[in-house]
């Protein structure tokens, strides 16, 4: 009987979690954990690093942030926004205001990246069409340009990264557009936020992107839908909102993507990565996120992350 050969220690990958694993989507709804129950329960389950989550839900005064995180041996590795570039320059100036908002709060984190995702063209509650699922030519234009600008300046304001995250109902999605935005913005001051969960609800292969824009990859979030309920979901075009009330993200290693490829081919790009843990199930009851993140944790050490 031979021994088992050892996990390959994952040493460029910085596992976290974030409030989105418990259930929060939104700065003050009832239905979700108070944010002190969030903050006890992510350091006990045994991570070191979370992200902000929608702007708000936290302590937005970094003093009392700083606090808060400090004493449960916690540390910030993002913030995040929703933007809606693609609508050209007149959504600039709105855009700027929230985004240095949430820039300046995890700029006194210590952060080092913004989580930038682009808007929903269907609302993910009602199904209801805000805005044609495909952009024109012009309004790609307003996409990477704007995109860009944005890069730049947070970097130029704030000292923080962009990182985009393709999402389900946005215009950055699947293979095609985000190949599609990638190839169409500077690897300068644009990079990706690969969330392996919506990247395979919108069909995409993890491992393919990493492997082959791995120098665009600059942030990961770890996520998994199952199988079988997203092949209803796509069949009778549910949207994103009822599609995770029915499971679509689920815990891991129960879906796809395999997250130890993943993991394995973000090792191989040789740079430090933030891996941080997301299972959407909003609304949820109170009890539910905290041993699913106590399992997700020990599974990704049985990864050697």
């Amino acid at each position: 009987m031979t021994a088992a050969s050892p996990v390959p220690a994952l040493d460029r990958i910085r596992v976290g979690s974030a409030p989105d694993s418990w259930g929060v989507w939104f700065p003050d709804d009832p239905q979700q954990v108070p944010w002190q129950r969030f903050l006890d329960e992510v350091a006990e389950a045994g991570y070191e690093w979370i992200e902000l989550g929608p702007y708000g839900y936290l302590p937005s005064d970094p003093a009392r942030l700083t606090e808060e995180v400090g004493r449960r041996n916690l540390k910030v590795s993002a913030g995040t926004v929703f933007t809606a570039l693609h609508r050209g320059p007149g959504v600039w100036d709105a855009t700027w205001a929230h985004v240095s908002q949430v820039a300046g709060l995890t700029q006194a984190m210590g952060a080092r990246h913004l989580v930038v995702i682009p808007s929903f063209w269907r609302d993910d509650k009602t199904a209801e069409l805000i805005e044609p699922p495909q952009l024109t030519a012009e309004q790609w234009r307003h996409l990477s340009t704007g995109m860009e600008r944005l890069g730049r300046q947070v970097r130029e304001r704030f000292g923080l990264d962009i990182v985009v995250h393709p999402h389900a109902d946005t215009h950055i999605d699947g293979e095609e557009n985000v190949a599609r935005f990638l190839d169409s913005t500077d690897s300068d001051v644009v990079n990706l936020c690969l969330d392996t969960g919506h990247y395979a609800y919108c069909g995409g292969d993890s491992v393919k992107l990493i492997e082959t824009y791995g120098e665009r990859i600059g942030y990961l979030h770890l996520k998994q839908v199952d199988p079988e309920i997203l092949a209803d979901v796509v069949k009778n075009e549910v949207p994103f909102g009822p599609a995770v009330q029915r499971g679509v993200m689920c815990e891991p290693p129960n879906g796809v993507p395999a997250l130890e490829p993943v993991l394995t081919a973000a090792q191989k790009l040789n740079v430090d990565l933030f891996a941080i843990v997301e299972q959407d199930m909003y609304p949820c009851p109170p009890d539910k996120p905290f041993p699913i993140a106590q399992r997700t944790r020990r599974f990704l050490r049985s990864c050697g992350a």
